[in-house]
């Protein structure tokens, strides 16, 4: 999972934040979701209804926000972020 983080990254791939993350998960352009272990409960809820309506799965990230952000290059707490599919 870090080795795809990483290359999305590098790529441009990635949406960061709860709100955006359900956003873009909602409009079927995500391929992957990775959340933090301290994730607030309520995201972490709203995500996981939505990837059982789409069939994907939640990736969690062995890690704090803060440490996900770090992850990231971003010097703030990333709680989740998703990795968009090919195709937009």
């Amino acid at each position: 999972m870090l080795e795809d983080l990483k290359i999305a990254i590098e790529e441009n791939k990635v949406i960061l934040g709860s709100k955006r993350t359900l956003k873009y998960l909602k409009l079927g352009k995500v391929k992957m979701i990775v959340i933090a272990n301290n994730c607030p409960d309520n995201f972490k809820k709203d995500l996981e209804h939505y990837t059982k309506l789409t069939g994907l799965k939640i990736e969690n990230f062995d890690g704090t926000a803060k440490q996900l952000g770090i992850v990231c290059g971003k010097p703030f707490s990333v709680a989740t972020l998703a990795i968009l599919s090919e195709t937009k």
